[in-house]
């Protein structure tokens, strides 16, 4: 009796790490960097949300540029920047900028700092929405993007998020 409780145990063991693990990789970067952004910035997953970074076009010069992060669901739907506060620390040669986010309506959270766009700039993004915990996401803004981007979010899979549209 004993070894069959042991058995099925392992066996409920490892049917619930094969569930867990789709789920844990279905928003890893190299799926969000084949995804078509809504605002053409670089999509991040975060916690319970997705950040999209959106940056100052390469060639772009001024004491000071823009920086925008959106949000989002993982199901694409826009989650409201009303209450949250943030940071995105901008990183590239040799240079490093604070750049303090406010929110700016909808699901917008802007800035402006000065930094050099390009293709080694390193971006990290966090925020503290409304009533949740504050999450971080990395960026490579300006990262040559794969050549097949989809064009939503349907055909990876979200687990169980009923309700969400596609």
């Amino acid at each position: 009796m004993n070894r069959w409780i042991h058995t099925t145990a392992a066996m409920l063991a490892a049917l619930a790490m094969g569930a867990v693990s789709p789920l844990a990789l279905a928003h890893d970067d190299a799926t969000l960097d084949r995804m078509q952004a809504p605002n053409g910035g670089q999509l991040r997953a975060a916690g319970a949300l997705h950040y999209e970074l959106v940056l100052a076009p390469v060639g772009a010069q001024g004491k000071t540029l823009p920086v925008a992060v959106y949000l989002t669901d993982h199901g694409g739907n826009t989650v409201s920047s009303e209450g949250a506060t943030g940071t995105v620390t901008l990183l590239g040669q040799g240079q490093k900028t604070q750049v303090k986010l406010v929110a700016a309506g909808g699901n917008l959270l802007k800035g402006e700092g000065a930094y050099v766009p390009g293709p080694a700039l390193k971006a990290i993004v966090s925020i503290t929405p409304k009533g949740q915990a504050a999450a971080q996401a990395r960026f490579t803004p300006y990262a040559i993007k794969a050549t097949k981007p989809a064009a939503s979010h349907a055909g990876h899979d979200h687990g169980d998020h009923a309700g969400h549209r596609h």
